[in-house]
């Protein structure tokens, strides 16, 4: 079995500047020069402040699983649609403020 040298593993782990990820990407650029990138970075924080006030409700399990599933929602629609998922984020956080919560599915099963 043939041992690598030691400097083998520089070789495999550096990265040429044409392929380092620090640099301007293409849709970064694009994402820039609408207004997009401000507007990304805005939903992104928003999200994390809401899968933060999610997890400490004081809510029944389904609830607070309910309320897990709309943010994922609203998380994949980010993705695809930055306004509307920056207006389904609003509201969500509006009802949140409200406490306006979704019913618990398990409540109304019986034992």
């Amino acid at each position: 079995m043939m041992r690598r040298q030691s400097s083998d593993w520089r070789r495999i782990v550096m990265l040429r500047p044409r392929e380092a990820t620090t640099r301007l990407r293409w849709h970064n650029q694009c994402m820039e020069r609408d207004g997009q990138l401000e507007l990304y970075g805005l939903v992104a924080a928003r999200l994390k402040e809401a899968h933060t006030r999610v997890r400490t409700l004081q809510v029944p399990e389904g609830v607070r699983m309910a309320l897990s599933r709309k943010l994922l929602v609203i998380t994949a629609a980010s993705k695809h649609d930055l306004a509307d998922a920056a207006r389904r984020l609003e509201r969500l956080m509006n009802d949140l403020d409200e406490g306006r919560f979704p019913e618990d599915p398990d409540s109304g099963r019986s034992p």
